[in-house]
């Protein structure tokens, strides 16, 4: 998949994650296959996807967001 598709999907899945919470497990998971596909990339992830990443991590483990 080409990065520019994989933004706009990133894109469409946060706006997912609002417009739609009560589907927001699956949200989650899609964004982060998303991010993996940029890493396998060798891509830089944005700051801001990174920090969401590891609130998304802490709120299925348990932890404080």
């Amino acid at each position: 998949m080409a990065l520019e598709e994989i933004k706009a999907r990133i894109s469409l899945l946060l706006e997912q994650m609002v417009n739609q919470p009560e589907d927001r497990y699956e949200t989650q998971e899609q964004l982060r296959e998303k991010l993996r596909e940029l890493r396998a990339m060798g891509l830089p992830l944005p700051d801001d996807l990174v920090e969401l990443e590891k609130r998304l991590d802490e709120e299925f483990s348990g932890g404080d967001a």
